[in-house]
């Protein structure tokens, strides 16, 4: 996958968890994922699996395609 691609998703993430008003820590007990990896998610340091996604979505309450909006 590209590293840009993975940045812009981080991006994303980040955006619609502020928008929820959640800290990382808060979405990451939310999904049940690690609060570190997470970080790592909003970074682009990271490759999620769907299964992350798919959790992630839920998390916030969001469509998994509504993570790719924009990008």
């Amino acid at each position: 996958m590209n590293d840009d691609l993975l940045i812009k998703l981080g991006q994303r993430i980040r955006e619609l968890r502020k928008n929820k008003n959640l800290s990382i820590e808060d979405l990451s007990l939310i999904c049940n994922i690690n609060r570190n990896y997470l970080g790592d998610l909003e970074r682009g340091k990271r490759n999620p699996t769907v299964k992350v996604l798919f959790k992630i979505s839920n998390g916030l309450s969001i469509k998994i395609k509504d993570l790719f909006k924009g990008l």
